[in-house]
């Protein structure tokens, strides 16, 4: 049985740990309203950019002379998977969450007998795919020093696979991330950005009629890759209030697991105490009498 010492030095430790998690659950919170701001007003954006595209794309067929970012190489040998996880732990479940998708994707492409490629933006995803994808992963995008994350952080890692994709070094783009729903709910995600995936539903369903100058291949031309930006920009908005979210619910828990291992522990502590001092009168009384 541990000493009153022991089970003393143990409630102050517990008590040091609390006040800890309960600082870092009032941080999460504080930077969870500016990220989920940020990510809900990137989101009408980065969906009306892939409405544009796809009013854009219909009026078009697909020929030699349509760009590469939505005609695609005409192959879907090589993959790259882009996947998107924090910088930092103690976030619960958010980072393995998105590297399991992420995981299993690059399981299934293999089977097929696909090449997979995989880029990093997080220190914490890398760390967990490099034990079984270390040989595949060819980037490592680190933001641990950004403070506030831009779009010009999003527009750098978007000319970094634009670059390899003029180059040939993949075929299929796809970006994960933790899409934000609510602070205990956040879905990873998974999201082809090139070539670019086009809603048929969206022209099929408008009555408008748009004529376009230049034509529709030219605008495209320049829209294509703003649109991989947008969309990874988008990524690592949701990215980061899903992270907050995460956060703020797991040192929670933290929290109230560390109440409720106090209150045991003192417990304990003061049966042991009342058990010391009952054993302690009752030697006295003992040595009374045989007096």
């Amino acid at each position: 049985m541990a000493s009153l010492k022991d089970l003393r030095n143990r409630i102050a430790s517990v008590k040091a740990t609390q006040k800890i998690t309960k600082a870092m659950q009032m941080v999460a919170a504080a930077k969870l309203r500016r990220a989920q701001s940020a990510a809900e007003a990137a989101r009408p954006y980065a969906e009306r950019m892939a409405q544009v595209l796809s009013g854009l794309a219909a009026g078009i067929t697909i020929g030699p002379e349509t760009p590469r970012l939505l005609a695609g190489t005409g192959s879907d040998q090589t993959h790259l998977l882009l996947v998107c996880t924090a910088e930092r732990g103690l976030c619960g479940a958010f980072n393995s969450s998105i590297s399991r998708l992420a995981r299993d994707h690059a399981n299934r492409l293999i089977a097929e007998g696909k090449t997979v490629k995989i880029i990093c933006v997080g220190r914490k995803g890398y760390e967990i795919l490099r034990r079984q994808f270390g040989d595949r992963i060819i980037d490592v995008v680190d933001l641990r020093s950004v403070r506030q994350l831009g779009y010009e952080h999003a527009d750098s890692i978007a000319q970094k696979l634009l670059s390899l994709f003029e180059q040939g070094e993949f075929d299929v783009a796809t970006v994960f991330y933790s899409r934000f729903r609510s602070v205990i709910a956040q879905i990873p995600t998974a999201q082809q950005i090139i070539p670019a995936q086009i809603e048929e539903t969206t022209a099929a369903t408008s009555d408008a009629v748009y004529e376009y100058e230049p034509d529709e291949a030219e605008i495209l031309a320049t829209l294509l890759p703003t649109n991989v930006s947008v969309q990874i920009f988008r990524a690592l908005l949701e990215n980061a209030a899903s992270e907050q979210g995460a956060r703020m619910s797991a040192m929670d828990n933290a929290t109230r697991n560390a109440g409720e291992m106090i209150r045991k522990q003192t417990m304990t502590y003061n049966r042991t105490r009342q058990a010391m001092i009952t054993k302690e009168l009752i030697e006295i009384i003992s040595g009374a009498e045989a007096l």
